[in-house]
This record gives structure tokens, C-alpha cells and sequence, in this order.
């Protein structure tokens, strides 16, 4: 299965290149957002974006990550793998 994870940027490096640190669920990862990245870095900042593998995948608005994130808690009741998705070992 792969899933996609809805994470807000809150910060970046000076480059695309450099990783980013992405909040999903409230742990931070490192996150390449090279394939959104379209000029400053810095404009990445607040921006929600959809996470697979430690790539940002796409650019989403806040409400669909939040739908897509409250859809992902409601599969981890039934599904506890997903729980480990979301907040790693936590």
C-alpha cells in the first residue's frame, strides 16, 4: 500500500536541494521538496504538501490535508500500521 501524508512545511535550506523539515502529526521530518519547489525556498514556508518516501509529492491546500488526515486517523482505527505512517514509532 502507499500512502500519501499531508505535512506543513515549517522550514526550509537555501536551496530546493537542501531538505526541508515537514510537520506531520506533530513530529518534524525531513522532507526533499525539490519536485514543488517552483523558485524561493523560502515561499515553501506554511505550505501543506503531500509526503511519500521523504519526497513532497505535491503542493495541497489546507483543507484537503486536513480531510486527508482526519480520513488517515479513521483508518487507523481498523488499522494500526497506519498510526506508524503518521507519527513514526511515537
Amino acid at each position: 500500500m502507499c500512502l500519501g501524508i499531508p505535512g506543513k512545511v515549517v522550514s526550509v535550506g537555501e536551496s530546493p536541494m537542501d531538505t526541508a523539515q515537514v510537520e506531520v502529526c506533530g513530529v518534524k521530518r525531513d522532507v526533499n521538496i525539490a519536485l514543488v519547489c517552483e523558485g524561493e525556498t523560502a515561499a515553501m514556508v506554511g505550505k501543506w504538501v503531500l509526503v511519500h518516501v521523504g519526497f513532497a509529492m505535491s503542493i495541497i491546500d489546507e483543507q484537503e490535508a486536513n480531510d486527508t488526515l482526519a480520513a488517515l486517523m479513521a483508518m487507523e482505527e481498523v488499522e494500526e500500521d497506519v498510526g506508524y505512517f503518521l507519527r513514526g514509532n511515537a
